[in-house]
């Protein structure tokens, strides 16, 4: 575990944000150019939310994922933690990743993918079986566990990868641009099928993107970052219905949000 990622030491579960950064800052050098990937970034996460961090290419969201899932440690930080006072948080085991890219094992049928991290972890393989069987049947591949990844669709596959994501039973789930790769109608429906495995996992979920819509869409909050030097702009509370469907993008509300955080983009 990174120096700067530490257990909160104060405060009543409840009330306690299951993630709290504040002022976190990290910069890169590339052949000895100084190069600030995030600027005083704060946010909070309550365990449970589904929080979409948005802003265009190299504005720092992709650096914030990797330091909370632990692989990098921020250069300034007054406050980052992860974790609650009775539950201790450990970066690799208590975190599960989705990529752009499904990167599952071509030669490895669709329920040993999802069982990859429950190895490598060692845990139990019986019960790690039938969870597998059972998160397969939450994204709705239960009849697709002895198929071969170039068999499923590219919606498919990710699925899978969401499926990997949660089979070792992970606080806190982190997903990096997960539908960047799908085409238009494809990622639709998997918007829809993500705010459904969220649901019924309960699971806290941090999402990069690029996609404005998409951000509204699936967040109950909206992280606005900005490039050049990458700093945080915004942290937008979405006020929509829990229960959303794709309706909700002709909604007022939902063109509202959209034309805030494009504003502060600078792009309206």
């Amino acid at each position: 575990m990174p120096a700067l990622i530490e257990q909160p030491t104060t405060g009543v579960k409840d009330e306690a944000p299951f993630i709290r950064l504040r002022d976190v800052a990290k910069t890169f050098s590339r052949d000895g150019v100084a190069f600030k990937a995030v600027t005083n970034a704060s946010f909070d996460v309550k365990k449970g939310e589904l929080v979409c961090l948005v802003g265009p290419s190299g504005c720092g969201k992709s650096t914030l994922l990797r330091i909370l899932a632990g692989l990098l440690e921020a250069d300034k930080g007054s406050t980052i933690s992860v974790g609650s006072l009775d539950e201790p948080f450990v970066p690799g085991r208590d975190v599960g990743i989705a990529f752009q890219q499904p990167l599952l094992l071509k030669w490895r049928r669709v329920l040993e993918n999802v069982l990859l991290p429950a190895e490598i972890l060692g845990l139990p393989t019986k019960a790690s079986r039938e969870r597998a069987r059972d998160l397969l049947n939450l994204v709705g591949l239960s009849n697709a566990e002895r198929k071969y990844p170039y068999e499923l669709s590219g919606g498919m596959q990710q699925r899978v990868a969401i499926a990997r994501s949660l089979i070792h039973a992970p606080k806190l789930v982190l997903m990096d641009e997960p539908f960047g790769a799908l085409d238009a109608l494809t990622r639709e429906r998997m918007n829809v099928e993500l705010l459904r495995i969220w649901e019924q996992s309960g699971k806290t979920i941090v999402l990069v993107t690029h996609g404005i819509g998409e951000a509204v869409f699936l967040g109950q909050r909206v992280v606005v970052l900005t490039a050049g030097p990458a700093r945080m702009a915004a942290d937008i509370s979405i006020e929509l219905p829990a229960r959303r469907t794709l309706e909700i993008k002709t909604s007022e509300a939902f063109g509202a949000y959209s034309r805030e955080i494009y504003a502060l983009l600078g792009m309206s």
